[in-house]
C-alpha cells in the first residue's frame, strides 16, 4: 500500500472530524486503514441497466478482486468474480451482468478478496431491470454536480437534493454531465451575499484546479465522500455523461488554455485524457460497450418496449468555440456520432426515444465573444454548428415520440420547439426539458436563438447569479411513463416541490 502523507491524513481527519461535528449523517465516516480485509470506501453503484443486463461498479481500498454475488428466489445464489482493481484503475472495478430477469428488482452483494481469497466489507446493491412489455417506468435526471465551489456542506446534510431524487424511487438516473467540477477550487469557508457562510467538507484534491490524473481521481472520489449519494447509487441505476466540466470550462479538442491558474498544464487535450480516464474509473459504465471503441460515451440504453435513452456525447469531437456565423457545417456532436443517431432513431420502435444530450439545443451560452452553444444568437437560418442539427432533424422528421432531456444551464425549463416558429422549418415538432443543477450555483435564464422556434413554456432561474444550493433553486426532472405509454414530465426543485408538468400522448 502506498505511504500516504501526512498532509493528507491530517486533512482528511481534520475535515472529517468537523463534519462529524455538524451533522454526521451528512457525509460518509472516514474508513480506518488496517491490513486485515479489503474495505469499501465509496460505495457502490450500477448503470446502463436494460431489460437483461448491468454494469455493476465499486471502489476498494487496496489490490484486490471485485466479487458479486446475485441472489435469485429462494436461497439460489450466483457468484461472478470480476477483474483485479489496482492503483492503475484508481482501485475501482466492474462487472458486465448479463441474462438476467427482466422486469425485477436484483439484489446482489458487492465485496473484494484479497490474495488469500478473505472477502473484506461488503455492501448491498439493488436495481430493477427494465420490462420487455408495456408496463410503466420512471426516471430523473439533472447535471451539475460540486460546482461553483458549493461541495458537501454538513450543516445542511450535504447533497440533499440526491435524497429527495431517491425518495421519488425512479428505476434509473440520468446524470447529463457535469458530474464533477475540476476546474474550481472547493475552499472550507465561502460567505454569501446574505452574509451567511457556506462551509464546505474539503480534501486536499478539490483544493485547486484539477492539473494531474491523481486530482481529477479525488474530484470524483470527493463525491462519494456524501452519503446521498451514496444510498442513491446503491438503489438507483445511472446512466452517465460527462460535459466539460470533468475537465475544463467551455474546453474543446485542441485548446490552449490561457488562464494563469493553469500553472502546470496548459493542453486542453492532455487535461481531457486524464479527466476523462478518471471519469471512465469512476461511472458504472461498461468497459466493453463498444467492440471498436471501448471508451465511447454515446450510447443507446433500451428500457423495453416504451424506452430508448440515447446518451450524446456533445464534447470529444467538438470544433472550436466561435460566433457561430460560419456559413459552411461545424461540428459538436461529430459526422459519425449524429449519423449513429440519426439511424438508431429510425431503428427505435420504442414509444418514446429520449435524446440526454449535455448541451441545450435553443439557449444561448455564450464563451467570452464566442459560443459555447449550439445556438449561436443569430434568429435566421441555420450556421455553424446549427447545421449538424438541422440535418438530424431533417432526417428524423419523420420519426414519432422523440424528447430532448438536457441540463448544463443551471436553471430549469420546458422548451417547445415548432416549424411553424422557425427561420429552419424541415423537422416534426419536439419537447425539450432542461433540469439542473443538482449542486452548484443556480443561474439564468438565457436568452433563446429562434432558429429552430423555441417557445419557452416554463422558466424557474436563480434569484440572483451563483445562488447556493441553500436557496433552493436547485433542480431535477422526473419522467413517469404509464402502462399505456403516456408520459408525464414534471420539473421539481431540491425539496420535491413539481413546479411544472406536461403531459404528453404517444405519438402514432
Amino acid at each position: 500500500m502506498p505511504e500516504i502523507s501526512r498532509r493528507v491524513v491530517l486533512s482528511t481527519t481534520v475535515a472529517a472530524a468537523g463534519a462529524a461535528a455538524l451533522q454526521p449523517s451528512a457525509v460518509a465516516a472516514p474508513f480506518q486503514v488496517h491490513r486485515t480485509r479489503p474495505l469499501l470506501p465509496s460505495g457502490v453503484a450500477s448503470g446502463d441497466v436494460t431489460t437483461d443486463s448491468a454494469v455493476i461498479w465499486a471502489r476498494a481500498d487496496r489490490p484486490s478482486r471485485m466479487v458479486a454475488t446475485l441472489r435469485g428466489p429462494g436461497r439460489s445464489r450466483r457468484t461472478v468474480r470480476g477483474p483485479w482493481v489496482t492503483p492503475g484503475t484508481d482501485h475501482t472495478g466492474k462487472i458486465d451482468l448479463r441474462h438476467l430477469a427482466p422486469g425485477r428488482r436484483h439484489e446482489i452483494e458487492v465485496a473484494f478478496e484479497d490474495e488469500q481469497g478473505r472477502r473484506g466489507q461488503t455492501a448491498d446493491l439493488t436495481f430493477t431491470t427494465a420490462p420487455r412489455g408495456r408496463s410503466g417506468q420512471s426516471f430523473v435526471w439533472t447535471g451539475d454536480t460540486a460546482g461553483q465551489g458549493w461541495g458537501i456542506n454538513p450543516d445542511l446534510g450535504g447533497y440533499t437534493a440526491y435524497r429527495t431524487m431517491h425518495e421519488t424511487r425512479p428505476d434509473f438516473f440520468v446524470h447529463c454531465g457535469d458530474t464533477i467540477y475540476a476546474d474550481g477550487p472547493i475552499e472550507a469557508r465561502v460567505t454569501e451575499p446574505d452574509g451567511q457562510v457556506w462551509r464546505n467538507l474539503v480534501i486536499p484534491e478539490v483544493e485547486e484546479r484539477a492539473q494531474s490524473l491523481a486530482e481529477f481521481r479525488g474530484r470524483h472520489r470527493y463525491n462519494h465522500l456524501d452519503d446521498n449519494l451514496r444510498a442513491m447509487y446503491a438503489d438507483v441505476p445511472v446512466l452517465a455523461q460527462w460535459d466539460d466540466h470533468e475537465t475544463t470550462n467551455n474546453w474543446y479538442p485542441g485548446e490552449i488554455l490561457t488562464d494563469p491558474a493553469y500553472d502546470r498544464e496548459q493542453r486542453v487535450d492532455v487535461l481531457a485524457r486524464w479527466a476523462k480516464q478518471a471519469w471512465w474509473e469512476w461511472q458504472p459504465i461498461s468497459n466493453g460497450q463498444d467492440r471498436r471503441d471501448g471508451q465511447r460515451i454515446h450510447r443507446k440504453v433500451s428500457r423495453g418496449r416504451h424506452l430508448d435513452v440515447f446518451c450524446l456525447d456533445m464534447r470529444t469531437y467538438k470544433d472550436p468555440n466561435t460566433a457561430g456565423l460560419e456559413g459552411h457545417r461545424t461540428s459538436l456532436i461529430g459526422d459519425e456520432q449524429v449519423r449513429w443517431l440519426a439511424a438508431e432513431l429510425k431503428a427505435s420502435k420504442a414509444t418514446w426515444k429520449v435524446v440526454s444530450a449535455d448541451l441545450p439545443i435553443g439557449i444561448v451560452v455564450p464563451d467570452g465573444d464566442a459560443q459555447e452553444s449550439l445556438a449561436n444568437r443569430d434568429p435566421r437560418a441555420p450556421l455553424g454548428k446549427e447545421i449538424e442539427l438541422a440535418w438530424l432533424l431533417r432526417e428524423i422528421k419523420d420519426v414519432p415520440g422523440v424528447v430532448w432531456i438536457t441540463a448544463d444551464v443551471h436553471y430549469c425549463a420546458a422548451h417547445h420547439y415548432s416549424p411553424e416558429r422557425a427561420a429552419f422549418t424541415d423537422f416534426r415538432p419536439f419537447w425539450e426539458f432542461v433540469a439542473g443543477p443538482i449542486n452548484a450555483g443556480t443561474f439564468g435564464p438565457n436568452e433563446m436563438d429562434a432558429t429552430f422556434g423555441p417557445r419557452v413554456d416554463f422558466v424557474k432561474s436563480a434569484d440572483y447569479p451563483n445562488q447556493s444550493p441553500r436557496g433552493g433553486n436547485q433542480f431535477f426532472g422526473h419522467a413517469d411513463i404509464a402502462d399505456d405509454g403516456t408520459l408525464t414530465v414534471t420539473l421539481r426543485d431540491a425539496r420535491g416541490t413539481v413546479l411544472y408538468t406536461r403531459e404528453l400522448s404517444p405519438e402514432r
